[in-house]
C-alpha cells in the first residue's frame, strides 16, 4: 500500500497522478481489490464508510498528512487498536503511550481537545480499561467528521480518485 500512496505525499492540491494509489487494472487475481466507482462514491455518503474501507482510510490519512494534520486520524486509529487489547499490562502500557504521544499538553502529536476532556482522560487512564479513551476518541471523531472529512471530499485528491475509478469502470465495460 505504501507504494500506491507514494504519489500522494505532496500537497493535497497538487496531485497529478493517482495510478499508484488505485489497484492496477491488469491485476485479475481473486484476492486483488478492485476499487469501483461505487466504493469511492460510498466514501462520500458517510464518514464511517470512508474509515472502514482499506483504501478510503489510506486516502484520508494521506490527505491529512498533506495538510500536516494527521495526528487526529493517527490518534483515532491508536484508540481502535487500544480497544482490542486483552492483557491489562499491555492496556496500561498502550494507554501511557497514547497519552504521552497525543493527549498530554505539548505531546509530540498533540490532539486539539479542551482542558476538561484532557483532565477526564488523564483520570480515566489512571486505571485504564478498554473504554477509557472512548470519550476523547468520540470528540476527535466528531472533529474529523465535521472539519477534515468535508475538506477531503472537496479536495482535488478525492475528485481525482473518483475520476480514476470512473475511468477504470468505463474501460472495463468497453
Amino acid at each position: 500500500m505504501k507504494t500506491r500512496l507514494g504519489c500522494l505525499s505532496h500537497k493535497s492540491d497538487s496531485y497529478n497522478d493517482f495510478s499508484e494509489f488505485l489497484p492496477p487494472a491488469h491485476e485479475t487475481t481473486a484476492r486483488c481489490l478492485k476499487l469501483s466507482t461505487d466504493e469511492v462514491v460510498r466514501w462520500s455518503e458517510s464518514f464511517d464508510s470512508l474509515l472502514t474501507h482499506k483504501y478510503g482510510l489510506a486516502a484520508f490519512r494521506t490527505f491529512l498528512k498533506s495538510e500536516f494534520s494527521d495526528e487526529n486520524i493517527e490518534f483515532w486509529m491508536a484508540c481502535e487498536d487500544y480497544k482490542k487489547i486483552k492483557s491489562s499490562a499491555k492496556l496500561v502500557s498502550k494507554a501511557n503511550k497514547i497519552f504521552k504521544e497525543f493527549v498530554e499538553v505539548q505531546a509530540p502529536r498533540e490532539i486539539n481537545i479542551d482542558y476538561r476532556t484532557r483532565e477526564r482522560t488523564k483520570q480515566s487512564l489512571a486505571d485504564p480499561t478498554p473504554t477509557s479513551l472512548n470519550e476523547v476518541q468520540g470528540k476527535i471523531y466528531s472533529l474529523m467528521e465535521k472539519d477534515s472529512y468535508p475538506r477531503f471530499l472537496r479536495s482535488k485528491m478525492y475528485q481525482d480518485i473518483v475520476n480514476r475509478a470512473q475511468a477504470r469502470g468505463q474501460r472495463r465495460s468497453v
